[in-house]
């Protein structure tokens, strides 16, 4: 039970900080760029009780984590008006890229850490050396995760307000008409699809491949700052 405990609160704190520092990014583009809705909602606070959905944050990625490895989750959003935006199109772009490029700085972050662990903890296997490795090693992979699949350019996610910022006008307007059925298509794609047609999963297919080649990279610079 305590390593089971262990391996929970291994992943679960790294992925309440990934979330809430990417759904608080959301709220401080768009007030830098006209909207306070986020700040008069009192939602710019670091507190993850401000931000945290109990079954989409913790429940849900923690039983896909421990069953198969991949997670994905979601946290209350980050109230955006793009209506109060200075230039809604651009602003509507900039505040969506924001959560995953917090994800991304995040996962450099955790990378100097753990090598960092590894140059003054060495190769020790006392349990706190053990438990703060692993943390580390999720929130590398939590924060890059995270960051490719909001980028999926199917609404809600944060990629979908990207396509539609730099799509025309009149397809933008059609590609918003497909926001009202995010859920379903969430469902159908992510959940469904995989297991009617195996090797057809989303995630397995455009998710995990550049999360594996992308990791590489932060691994590196954990190795380099290491001195390994």
């Amino acid at each position: 039970m305590t390593e089971f405990l262990l391996q929970a609160a291994a992943l679960i704190l790294p992925l309440i900080i990934a979330i809430v520092f990417h759904e608080v990014a959301h709220g401080w583009v768009a007030l830098t760029l006209g909207d306070p809705t986020a700040r008069e909602q009192r939602r710019l606070s670091l507190n993850p009780i401000r931000h945290v959905d109990p079954f989409g944050t913790l429940i849900l990625p923690a039983m896909l984590w421990l069953m198969t490895h991949t997670a994905f989750g979601w946290a209350k959003p980050v109230p955006v008006n793009y209506g109060r935006l200075r230039d809604p199109r651009r602003g509507m772009m900039l505040v969506a890229a924001a959560g995953p490029a917090t994800n991304f700085v995040l996962a450099a972050i955790g990378a100097v850490l753990l090598g960092l662990l590894a140059r003054f903890a060495g190769s020790s296997e006392a349990p706190p050396v053990a438990f703060l490795a692993e943390m580390g090693n999720n929130f590398i992979l939590i924060n890059v995760f995270l960051a490719f699949f909001n980028l999926l350019p199917l609404p809600p996610f944060d990629g979908s307000h990207i396509v539609e910022g730099m799509l025309p006008r009149s397809a933008a307007r059609g590609y918003a008409k497909l926001r009202p059925y995010g859920l379903v298509l969430f469902f159908v794609l992510l959940l469904i699809v995989p297991r009617v047609f195996p090797g057809w999963g989303v995630i397995e297919r455009f998710v995990v491949p550049p999360v594996a080649w992308l990791g590489e990279y932060y691994y590196d610079l954990a190795r380099m700052v290491a001195g390994a």
